[in-house]
């Protein structure tokens, strides 16, 4: 059956391999283009308010370069760009991507036998009319026990130094020792499905 054509433009604002598999996943086509913004000068106690703030920093900025680009609307479809961000919480603090591979450890470590919990904000706004909606969603993770070889092993390969809090679980090796996810995966890797459709169509 042929699916009708989308009647929108997406624009993801967003490096992420696993942001970018989860838009595909969802049907939608799309571009992408990075909001570099220094995510560091952005600073709030509670992490739904953290996520909410970057998330905006990040639309703003993909807004304004693509204002800055001349932004045609040559044709009748209207522009949407997605923005999102992630923290970790874990025992009440907020982790963002590990500064060095020791720290990396430190995480991986304290994840072991223990919970965190990912923050994860969404911001959509629509180009043409400049209606923006955002909002969070939050997961629990228990692990088992995470033997040393396996935290050595990701630390090699060096992906848990790219996402936040150093937390990967879709990984092949991490997988076994995730003992419950308590809410959506896709959320945990940086988009979580329901909500970016539901602000999707509440822009549009």
């Amino acid at each position: 059956m042929e699916s009708a054509p989308q009647q929108f433009k997406i624009i993801l604002g967003s490096s992420s391999v696993a942001r970018r598999k989860i838009v595909a996943d969802m049907g939608y086509e799309f571009t992408t283009m990075s909001a570099d913004i220094d995510e560091k000068a952005i600073r709030k106690e509670k992490p739904e308010d953290l996520v909410m703030a970057l998330g905006e920093a990040k639309a703003d900025a993909l807004i304004e370069r693509l204002q800055n680009q001349k932004h045609q609307e040559n044709d009748a479809k209207p522009t949407v760009v997605i923005a999102a961000d992630t923290v970790v919480v874990y025992e009440g603090a907020i982790r963002e991507k590990p500064s060095s591979k020791e720290e990396a450890r430190e995480f991986m470590k304290g994840y072991s036998g223990g919970h965190a919990a990912t923050v994860t904000s969404v911001v959509v706004t629509n180009l043409s009319t400049g209606l923006r909606k955002g909002d969070w969603d939050k997961v629990e993770i228990y692990f088992h026990d995470i033997p040393d070889k396996i935290i050595d092993n990701m630390l090699e390969e060096g992906i848990v130094l790219k996402v936040a809090g150093g937390l990967i679980i879709e990984h092949p090796l991490i997988l076994p020792y995730v003992k419950e996810v308590v809410g959506g995966t896709d959320s945990v890797m940086g988009l979580p499905m329901a909500l970016t459709r539901r602000l999707i169509e509440g822009v549009l």
